[in-house]
């Protein structure tokens, strides 16, 4: 029986074996580009004829020795019944069913652009305006890989409905739906994004070698995990000793020592949550946490408690040296201290940890409380919630989880490689927050990203994509902003030709990096499509700074794209948001008045100025200057001064 089984498992293997296939991209259902040629291809025996038919055109391609095949369709007009795709050999055939020619948006970026239809505003609402049959979604499965992929491992196209739409990512539905309630085309969204992402991680190691800045690195990518492995070693050990020290088991076995010198490890703050989000990105092993802490006289003679929140990997701690417990604690680790092992004045906490083995993708870190955190006597109290030095174990096994930020080129390599040479019409991308600490640097990897998907597309397409939302803190000129910094760098993306973008400083959430008002960020992105790609008259963007003159003390701003005209959105009609600086470079808010298609800055006290700055903060929340179609000014300033991320580099 058993050899008779072996017979049947084999027969199927031999059979199933360059049997022919399209690319998973063309699954049921999908939506292919309209009035573009068509590329399709597939799989099958190498060197293999294969015929490939949708509608009346028949097209002979050959597996190469790889076994790949592809054809190219002539281009087709949106609408008309449904198609169906064959391909075939000698040996077998395969099916394409329900195809519908239209227009495909490839939409990409980080998790504002993964955000669901179910985590946006209104969900209840949405999902009953949600059945629309001609609208598809085909969702790019999360992936990174050391060298480019041929294929996608999963994915199917599936039709827009209430029951399925609460996944689609939001800002890609909210923009098809619009496009087809206005153009009645057929829709499909290519949805490829991944939360958290880096934009050096969407370009391929093709387009790095084109820029001088990562040049550099993209000759030294790794050809293996293990390699990549070993590069984050050596980044980490110069983020934390400024330099590559490979410590050794013994080096490591003196963090126990009492008085061991902690002072130059990496501040940790609050040891609560995981290390990756504390920059210590993606490290899995064993770790080390440490803080100095003053006891008082009445404690020392006194059993006390040490409370160390929660952390179920095997774990060692050690007071000024000496070790007071060893083991696994499930729950809040209260270790009981015998009096007189704390000594009087400064002492030195070192715990030696590992992973979660409950939650193994946790890493290193603590869970519960921090009011978990303290030492205590019977009658005294200390928290110890902050002020921990945090090292990783170089010396131990460890490994790096292989996610987003890790190396770059590999999002490109499993998410976008496979799709290519689908034909598109256009790109949707929202992206930035994560590189916000490289700003200035972004002004070259950003178009360098678009420049590189357009070279492997072979197509010029449209990319529309949306300048970073409000979130975080509202800083003055003065201290600076990263995310102001990458809003312009965003900005001067617009030099590449057939680009557009969203400026949503007007519907984001200072206390949260997601905001849930996707709709309004969709309708701006489908205005550049609707002006654009589908010629309608329509106003289409934000106001833009133009020019900017000093005279009799004050700025004279003049904007573009200003629609009908300039408008103030405050009910006692005062413009907010603006900020002059004189020779001394010192910034002062300032009072502003529109004019015309114009804004006079001045300073009621006289300062003569020489730069103006509108809504150069992370969450220029006072900002208020729109046109009268709804649209917000965009942030600007009129100096090149350097500013915080200038020297701030991927590596």
């Amino acid at each position: 029986m058993q050899r008779l089984l072996l017979f049947i498992l084999l027969f199927i293997g031999v059979k199933s074996f360059g049997q022919v296939r399209f690319a998973r991209i063309f699954s049921d259902h999908v939506v292919l580009q309209q009035k573009k040629p068509i590329a399709v291809w597939g799989w099958a025996k190498a060197n293999e004829k294969v015929i490939v038919t949708l509608g009346k055109q028949t097209l002979v391609s050959q597996a190469d020795i790889a076994g790949k095949w592809q054809v190219i369709f002539s281009p087709l007009n949106a609408g008309g019944d449904a198609y169906t795709m064959v391909a075939k050999t000698s040996n077998n055939v395969t099916t394409i069913s329900d195809i519908l020619i239209g227009e495909v948006w490839l939409c990409s970026g980080q998790s504002n652009m993964e955000w669901t239809v179910a985590q946006a505003n209104n969900f209840s609402v949405e999902k009953k305006n949600a059945n629309f049959p001609q609208i598809r979604h085909f969702k790019v499965e999360h992936e990174v890989t050391i060298l480019p992929q041929t294929d996608l491992k999963a994915g199917e196209w599936k039709i827009a409905s209430e029951e399925t739409v609460g996944d689609f990512t939001a800002i890609g539905f909210f923009f098809a739906r619009e496009i087809y309630q206005k153009m009645n085309i057929p829709i499909g969204i290519l949805h490829s994004s991944w939360g958290g992402s880096q934009v050096e991680g969407w370009i391929s190691k093709e387009g790095m070698l084109t820029n001088g800045e990562l040049k550099n690195y993209a000759q030294n990518l790794p050809n293996t995990w293990e390699g990549a492995d070993k590069l984050h070693d050596e980044k980490l050990q110069k983020q934390i000793f400024g330099r590559v020290v490979n410590p050794t088991l013994e080096d490591e076995k003196k963090y126990l020592e009492a008085n061991y010198d902690i002072t130059k490890w990496h501040n940790g703050g609050s040891p609560m949550g995981q290390w990756d989000w504390k920059g210590i990105w993606a490290f899995r092993g064993q770790g080390f946490m440490a803080r100095k802490i003053e006891i008082p006289t009445e404690m020392v003679t006194q059993s006390t408690t040490l409370s160390l929140a929660e952390n179920d990997s095997f774990n060692e701690i050690y007071i000024n040296g000496k070790l007071v417990s060893a083991g696994i604690v499930k729950g809040v680790r209260k270790i009981v201290v015998p009096a007189n092992v704390w000594q009087l004045g400064t002492n030195q906490i070192m715990v030696k940890f590992g992973n979660l083995i409950s939650l193994p993708w946790y890493g290193l870190g603590l869970q519960g409380a921090e009011n978990d955190l303290f030492m205590s006597s019977q009658n005294q109290k200390i928290s110890i919630t902050n002020d921990w030095k945090l090292m990783p174990s170089f010396a131990e096994k460890h490994e790096y989880v292989h996610s987003s930020n890790n190396t770059g080129t590999t999002i490109y390599n499993a998410m976008i490689a496979p799709i290519v040479p689908f034909t598109i019409n256009g790109a949707l991308w929202y992206q930035g927050e994560t590189n916000a600490g490289r700003a200035f640097q972004y002004r070259q990897t950003f178009p360098l990203m678009i420049e590189d998907w357009r070279k492997k597309w072979n197509d010029n397409f449209s990319f529309y994509f949306v300048q970073l939302a409000t979130y975080g803190d509202y800083q003055n000129s003065n201290q600076g902003s990263n995310w102001a910094e990458l809003r312009e760098a965003q900005t001067m993306t617009l030099s590449l030709p057939n680009t557009g973008m969203a400026v949503t400083t007007d519907v984001g959430n200072p206390s949260d990096i997601h905001p849930t008002n996707k709709q309004d960020v969709a309708h701006r992105l489908a205005t550049n499509a609707l002006k654009f790609n589908y010629k309608q008259d329509i106003t289409y963007s934000s106001p833009m700074y133009e020019s900017v003159k000093f005279e009799d003390g004050k700025a004279i701003v003049s904007f573009k794209l200003i629609g009908k005209g300039l408008a103030v959105h405050d009910k006692f009609g005062y413009l907010k948001g603006f900020e002059i600086a004189g020779e001394d470079k010192v910034f002062h808010y300032a009072k502003a008045e529109i004019s015309g298609d114009k804004v006079i800055v001045y300073h009621p006290k006289g300062v003569k100025p020489i730069s103006v700055r509108y809504a150069w903060a992370d969450s220029p929340i006072d900002a208020n200057l729109f046109n009268t179609e709804g649209f917000p000014v965009c942030p600007f300033r009129t100096d090149d001064w350097a500013g915080l991320t200038v020297n701030n580099k991927f590596e």
